[in-house]
Order: structure tokens, then sequence, then C-alpha cells
């Protein structure tokens, strides 16, 4: 790896490195209960607070997007939560746990460099939805203020979940570094927050379990016994908490699932996959003949991706933006969950000590104050933001966490009586009205693509009807996944499940035993989990693609159930392998095949980031760097000029005219590399994102006349239309439109920029 390489990472990872220090103040407060007091998520605090109030302020123009203006937001945030949260305190929160924020630091580093040297041998900007992530993430960086402009419809802006993008935006104008380099960088940050961040989920939940089984241990007075009947002795906290943390963050960001089983059998075609007992075994086919994408293709005409695929292809999309937000959600949860014993009345707890953690102090319904935010109080409040977050990264994830976020609600509020249903009612209304007004800015401007939600296999005379309120009922649409492909998909998570379920089964025998708010806490993840695989089996929500009507459903809502699921498991194996009890004999020949396929199961998962890694990045062996629009130079060498001179001298956004083309092909390069505006660009994006088809169509015949036409006054009137400034001529324009008049744009305007065969004119107005 290149010096100039290695600096650009020490360089991104300082940048975060001093945000995690200024926001940490604000994850000790908001986990009390956790061991590392919330480093980790004090980075993605940072992240979120500050591009959400310059996004805020940008909205309702008081403030431009500019460099200066968000490092005073970052400092005058960062000053308000010190003073306020008596920030002062923390060294003595920190020599307490200090090996463990120091291994996440080291963590988050070692996977920040760990997968930008991945995407070094692969940097290129190309396939897939990156034209589109990265022109909405180069609008926003031109924009003064937002909603930003989409790059390929003017003048209108971009109606789409942007908020990850803008993020993306705010930490490049942040650093200053070309966004061709901090997108790169950015999916090394995701991949790095990824593992830390569900490293810490996964150690405070271990450590929260191991001190409940280390003092239950106590009273009852057998804890020679009871260490002695673990694999590990449950006084060794740092051990049990690094395998905890390890396992949950290697399964959320590198597992994949039971699929990679096909590579010891003859391969089968892309689009008729068949059961493994229907195909010849071949372990000499191991591993060239296995394609790591079927995993994510495997259910006929659906989509079902987890987060290792989606690094690997490495599109800057929603759901990949939005994982830190969804894992400081789940943590912000799990810490209210472990606190619940702290958080009691003080009729039910008389003897807590420390009155400021109870959760209903300020809310003893007798001297409710309405104007008095109790601790539980703000978190809500927090989860309510979040929740807005969420729903502007990626729509589908606001309306799943809010489901969990109202279960642990209302858990929490089942023991506090009386006026515990009052309690809830209004915690959840606090909820859903602070979601809807901390999404308000982005909700004005935003108009969803859903036209309906579809029944699958609805009889016929609801066919006939065809639509009841918001309900679809379409002939021919009943799509429905196989039991043995469900079960290649999720059999890895499911094993663990009913593993987890068995030995708290065998564990409530015991006398002292009750499950824990943590084992609690892990159902309730199991429990939404399987909802979200099983929706789609029976519903829809309808878009504008015929054939693949359920692949976006079901595409969101299991991306997150695999998520859920793999903190489940891993905490599900901690639990299990930590407490298993060697001296009875009883079944040990179930005890014996268990374990082969756990460890069977588990390295089928394993083996996937193998596959997909190599393939993908050609086997690691041609290291390109981080210009992630270097590969322009090799094959449209003057277009790369061209772009690069027109991010250089052009500001703000001026109208460009390109060559209009399909999605996922070359065809809109100059906007996307640009965030310049033109008329046109992917068209079936447009589509969905317009609703019809009928709003961008028309222009595609006008972005040819504005090419082809030797009429100046035709030309000029959809130049006036368009409000077009610049016009390009390049490879790919000359390729679209072989009766190309350029001749016109010179008696129209001046070449301001001529690279090779690329030429730039601006138009006299």
């Amino acid at each position: 790896m290149p010096l100039s390489d290695i600096f650009l990472v020490f360089q991104w990872w300082g940048m975060f490195a001093i945000i995690g220090l200024l926001f940490f103040p604000l994850a000790n407060y908001l986990f009390p209960s956790f061991i590392d007091r919330g480093f980790v998520f004090a980075k993605v605090l940072g992240i979120i607070l500050t591009s959400y109030i310059v996004f805020l302020l940008g909205t309702l123009r008081i403030m431009p997007f500019t460099q200066i203006n968000v490092i005073v937001t970052i400092i005058g945030l960062s000053i308000a939560l010190f003073f306020f949260l008596k920030g002062s305190l923390l060294l003595q929160q920190l020599k307490k746990s200090w090996w463990l924020i120091v291994l996440e630091e080291l963590l988050f580093f070692a996977t920040l460099l760990f997968w930008t040297y991945v995407r070094a041998h692969q940097p290129e900007i190309r396939g897939l939805e990156k034209f589109m992530d990265f022109g909405f993430v180069n609008s926003i960086l031109r924009a003064e203020y937002f909603p930003p402009k989409d790059m390929w419809f003017t003048p209108f802006s971009i109606n789409y979940y942007y908020f990850g993008h803008l993020t993306t935006a705010v930490l490049t104008k942040l650093i200053g570094i070309p966004s061709f380099v901090t997108y790169n960088l950015m999916l090394a940050t995701l991949f790095a927050f990824t593992f830390t961040c569900s490293f810490s989920i996964g150690a405070n939940l271990i450590h929260a379990i191991s001190n409940i089984e280390s003092r239950n241990s106590k009273r009852s007075q057998n804890k020679k016994r009871f260490e002695n009947s673990n694999l590990f002795r449950a006084s060794d906290f740092g051990f049990r908490i690094l395998i905890g943390g390890l396992l949950t963050a290697f399964l959320v960001s590198l597992a994949g699932n039971l699929h990679t089983v096909y590579t010891f059998f003859k391969p089968y075609q892309t689009d008729n996959p068949l059961p493994i007992t229907q195909l010849a075994f071949s372990p000499t086919s191991f591993p060239n003949s296995y394609w790591y994408p079927n995993a994510t293709r495997f259910i006929y005409n659906t989509i079902h991706e987890f987060p290792i695929y989606s690094f690997v292809v490495a599109d800057l999309h929603g759901h990949v933006l939005d994982i830190p937000t969804v894992l400081l959600t789940i943590a912000v949860l799990l810490s209210l969950i472990n606190s619940k014993h702290k958080y009691r009345n003080s009729k039910q707890d008389q003897n807590t000590n420390d009155q400021k953690m109870k959760l209903f102090e300020n809310f003893n319904f007798r001297n409710w104050n309405l104007f008095r935010i109790s601790d539980f109080g703000f978190r809500i409040l927090l989860l309510a933001f979040l929740l807005a977050v969420m729903y502007m990264t990626n729509i589908w994830d606001g309306i799943i966490y809010l489901l969990l976020v109202i279960v642990v609600c209302l858990y929490l509020n089942l023991k506090n009586v009386p006026f515990s249903a009052l309690r809830f009612t209004v915690y959840t209304l606090i909820l859903i009205v602070g979601f809807i007004l901390f999404s308000l800015p982005f909700s004005l401007h935003f108009k969803p693509f859903a036209s309906g939600i579809g029944v699958l296999c609805a009889p016929q005379f609801l066919t006939n009807i065809g639509r009841i309120g918001p309900f679809l009922f379409e002939a021919d649409h009943c799509q429905k996944s196989p039991i043995w492909q469900l079960a290649t998909l999720y059999g890895f998570f499911y094993f663990w499940v009913i593993a987890f379920f068995v030995f708290l089964l065998r564990k409530l025998r015991e006398k002292t035993f009750m499950p824990s708010v943590q084992d609690l806490f892990v159902i309730m993840l199991i429990c939404l989990s399987s909802i979200l695989i099983v929706i789609p089996e029976f519903i829809y929500v309808k878009d504008i693609y015929p054939a693949h009507y359920r692949a976006n459903t079901m595409f969101k809502l299991v991306y997150q159930a695999f998520i859920m699921l793999s903190i489940a498991s891993a905490y599900s194996i901690t639990r299990i392998i930590t407490n298993y009890q060697f001296q009875i004999s009883n079944f040990k020949y179930i005890r014996f095949i268990f374990f082969i396929f756990a460890i069977l199961f588990f390295i089928l998962v394993a083996i996937y980031p193998y596959f997909a890694i190599t393939s993908y990045y050609g086997n690691l062996q041609t290291y390109q760097g981080l210009d992630g629009i270097r590969y322009l130079n090799a094959q449209y060498s003057d277009d790369h000029k061209a772009i690069l001179w027109l991010n250089k001298n052009i500001a703000g956004q001026p109208v460009i005219l390109e060559a209009q083309g399909d999605s996922y092909t070359d065809f809109a390069r100059i906007s996307a590399n640009t965030g310049l505006p033109t008329v046109l660009g992917w068209t079936v994006h447009e589509w969905l994102w317009r609703g019809t088809y009928d709003i961008p169509s028309p222009r595609i015949a006008e972005v040819q006349t504005l090419y082809e036409t030797t009429d100046i006054k035709e030309a000029k009137r959809l130049i006036d239309k368009y409000n077009i400034e610049l016009i390009l001529v390049g490879t790919l324009e000359r390729q679209k439109y072989p009766s190309l008049q350029e001749e016109k744009f010179s008696a129209m305007g001046r070449i301001i920029s001529k690279q090779g065969s690329t030429t730039i004119y601006k138009l006299t107005r």
C-alpha cells in the first residue's frame, strides 16, 4: 500500500477519532450500562447529529453548506454537550474500561485499513448503482442549500432517501479530500463501523449476562460448582466479552449463508436453482465453480442481500449507509434493557442508591410535570430522532425499528405500575410525533415510490376487483419461497435459535433460573426478524418492476433480519458454549451431533467472504489505489479530463447537456461524476423516482433533438426550457447521436474547454 494512500487513511481515521472524542460525553450519558460506555457509538452520534443540523439549517436556508459551517457545527455541538453532560468526569469512566475502549479503537482502525486495502484493488465507481450514489454525493457537495438537485432530472430535487449520501458529503466537505477518493473511504468506514459497533453490542450483551450469572452463582453459594461446569469460568469476563464481541462482529459484517454448500456440487443454472439432493456431489470443483452473487439471488425473482455482499459490490446505497444508525439504535435499546433493574419505581426499589438512573423517576403520576423530561423520555426523543434518520436514509429501516422500539417500550412499562398503560401511550405518542417532526424537513420534499400493497396469491374474485384501499390484488402474482430455499438462506441462524430456546427450556428446570433481560431482548430480535422474513411470502409493496414485484420488499426486510439474527446467533453461541455442562452424560451422542453440525454450519457461512472478495477483487493481485474515477482515463481519456476540468473550474450547479442512456451503462457519466444536473440521466431510475414513465420519457427525444437538430430556434427553445448553460460533446454523444450537429453550439456560445475530442460549450444567454 503506497504511503500516499496510508496517509489518506490516517487523515480520514484522525477525523473520526476527533469526532469520537468530542461526542464521547453524549455516548457516556446514553450508555451507562455499557462496559465501554458506548465509545464506538460516539463517532456515529457525532456524524449523525452534525449532518442533521447542517441539513436542517440548509433546508431552512439559514446556513449554507460550507466547510467552515460544518466545522462550526461540530465545535458548537461538542462544547454544548461537554458542559451540559459534565464531560470532565469522563476520565473516571475511561479508567474502568480503558482496555476495551483501546481495543475498539484499534479494531476500528484495523478494519478501516483492511477494507480500504480491499477496495483499492477495484476502486472503480462504476457498475450497479454506483453512478447514482456517486451522483447524489456530488450533487449535495455542490449544493448551497437543500434539498439537493437531482443531477439526472433538472430542475427537480432528489426524490430519494438521500440522508446517508448527505453524511458522506458532510464528511467529504469537512476533510477536504476529493469525493472520488472519499467514496471508497466511506465504504471502508461503513465496514469498520459495522464491525466495531456489532462488537460493542455483542460484548455488552455478554458482559451483562456474565454479571448476572456471577451474582446468581454467589447467591446460590455454589460458585465453585458453577465455574467447573462451564467451558469458561464465569469470573473470566474479559475472555467471554472478547469472544462474544468478535463473534457478533464477524457474523454481522462478514458472514454469508449456507448457500456456500453448493461449492461442493456441480453448479446449477443461475435462474434455476436446485436442491443439492438433485445435483452431483463434486468436491473437486471447489472453489472455482461457485458464483458468490447467487447467495443473494437464490429465490426466484427476488433479492436477499446481506452486509458482506453489499461491501464487496461497493454500492454506497441507503441500506449500507444506514447500518451504523441501525446498530446505534439497537445499542440504545440494549442499554435501556441492560439498565432496567436500575429503572424501577421508587416504591418497588427503595434500596436503590443511584436515584438518577430510575427510568420513571420523573414520571410519578401525582407530580407529573409535562415540561420535565426524564432520562427515559430523553432516550425516547433520541430514538425518535434515530428513526427519522433511518427513514431519511433507507425508508424501510425507520418503519422496521419503530416496531422494535415500541416492543421494547411496552416491555419496559409492563412492570412499572400503576398507570403503565398511560406511560406507554404517552411515550409511544412522543416517539411517533418526534419521528414525524424530525423527518419533516425531508418528507416535505419527498414523494414515496410505492403505489400500494400487493397481496400474493389473491383469489380470483379479488383479482377481478383489483384494489381495495391500499391493497392490490393482481392476477398471476403468486411467487412463494420454497422451504428448502429459506432453510438454505437462514438455516444457520435458526439452528442457533432453536438451540437457544432448548437451552433456555433446560435452564428453566433450575428453580433459581429466570431468563435475563438480555435473553428477552434477543428473543425480541428473533421474533421481529422472523416476521420480516415471513412478510414477503404474503404481501409486497408495489413498485415499477413487473416480474420482480416482491424483490425490493424482500430485500429491505430480510437485510435487517440478517443483521438482527446475526446478533442473536452470536449471543446464542456464546451463551450456550460458555454454559455447556460437560459432566452431564445424558444425550451425549445428541450433543456430539449438535456440535458437528454447529461447526459445519459455521464453516459454511464463514467461507463466503473468501469467495466474494477474491472473485470481485481479482484475488487481490493488482493494487490500483483509491481514485474511483481513474478507470475513465483508460476508457474515456478525454471525458476524464473534461470531468476533472469541470470539477475544478465550474462552481454551483449550472445545467449541462450530455447524452442520455439506459440505466447501468456509462451514460450520464458527466452528471454523475460532477454533480452538475442534466436534462435526463438513467431513465428507469427516474421512472422509479417519479412514479411513472410518462414523466421522464419525453425528454429522451428532446435530448436527441438538441444534439441532432439543425434548427437553431428549436434548439434554443429546448435550451431555455431546461435552462441549459453548458453542452458537452464527447465519445458517447457521438456514438449515441450519429447525426449530431455540433456546429450550431458554436453559433450559440463558445468553447470553454477542449480535451482532445471532448468539447464543452458555454452558451450565451
